[in-house]
C-alpha cells in the first residue's frame, strides 16, 4: 500500500495550491493570505498558459447545477471516494501501474470532494456539501464544443482534475499492455496445443511443400 502516500502527496499539493490562489487566513496565528480575486489572471508563458482564479459551481467544464444535484454529486463523490480506497486495498498486491493509477484517480477525487464539502463552510458562503471546486490551470489548446458550449480555450482546470487524468492513462496503459499479454500468452498455448496433438497450420504445410 505504499501508493497510497502517492495519494496523499498529490491532495496535500491540490489543496496547497487551491488556497494559494484562493487565500486564506489562521485567526489564531494572526497569519493572512490575500490569495487572487475571482476572475484574475496571470500570465505565465504569454497568453497559453495562465493562472486563472475560477471556481467550478457544479460539475466539469464548468456546468452549473441546481442545490439538489449539487448534493448528490458531492455525496456520490464521497461514495465513490470510499469504494475506490477500499478496491485499492484489495487490490494491493496486484502490478504497480494498476494501483498507481487507482492512487491518482483516489486523489483526485478526494482533492476536488473536500472543495464540495468543506470550502462552503470554511469560506463562510454555503453549507456542508455546497462548495465550489476552486480551478486555476488554464492553458490554450484548442476550441471545441460540448454539449452546445463553445470554448475558446480549454477549461480551467487543477491539480485533482490532473491527477484523475493522469491515473485514467496509466489505467488504459496498463490494460492495453495486459490485453497484449494475455493475447501472447493465448497464442503460446495455442501452438504448443497444436504441436501436442500433431495438428499443423495449413499455411506452415504449404510453405514447407513449396520449400522442397
Amino acid at each position: 500500500m505504499r501508493v497510497i502516500f502517492v495519494t496523499i502527496f498529490v491532495v496535500i499539493v491540490d489543496q496547497i495550491s487551491k488556497l494559494w490562489v484562493k487565500g486564506f487566513s489562521i485567526p489564531f496565528l494572526n497569519f493572512n493570505h490575500k490569495g487572487m480575486e475571482l476572475g484574475q489572471s496571470h500570465d505565465v508563458i504569454g497568453s497559453f498558459f495562465r493562472i486563472t482564479f475560477v471556481e467550478n459551481p457544479g460539475m466539469a467544464f464548468g456546468f452549473d447545477v441546481n442545490s439538489g444535484v449539487k448534493l448528490w454529486v458531492s455525496l456520490f463523490t464521497l461514495a465513490a471516494s470510499i469504494g475506490l480506497a477500499v478496491y485499492l486495498y484489495s487490490v494491493r498486491k496486484k502490478e504497480l501501474s494498476l494501483r498507481l493509477s487507482l492512487s491518482f484517480i483516489l486523489a483526485g477525487a478526494i482533492g476536488n470532494l473536500i472543495d464540495r464539502l468543506f470550502y462552503g463552510v470554511f469560506f463562510d458562503y454555503s453549507p456542508l456539501c455546497y462548495g465550489r471546486v476552486v480551478d486555476f490551470l488554464d492553458f490554450d489548446f484548442w476550441h471545441f464544443t460540448i454539449l452546445g458550449r463553445t470554448y475558446d480555450r480549454w477549461p480551467v482546470f487543477n491539480v485533482a482534475d490532473m491527477a484523475v487524468s493522469i491515473g485514467v492513462i496509466i489505467l488504459l496503459l496498463f490494460y492495453n499492455k495486459r490485453s497484449n499479454s494475455i493475447k501472447a500468452v493465448g497464442n503460446s498455448v495455442a501452438e504448443d496445443k497444436n504441436t501436442e496433438t500433431g495438428i499443423v497450420d495449413p499455411s506452415d504445410e504449404k510453405n514447407s511443400s513449396t520449400e522442397s
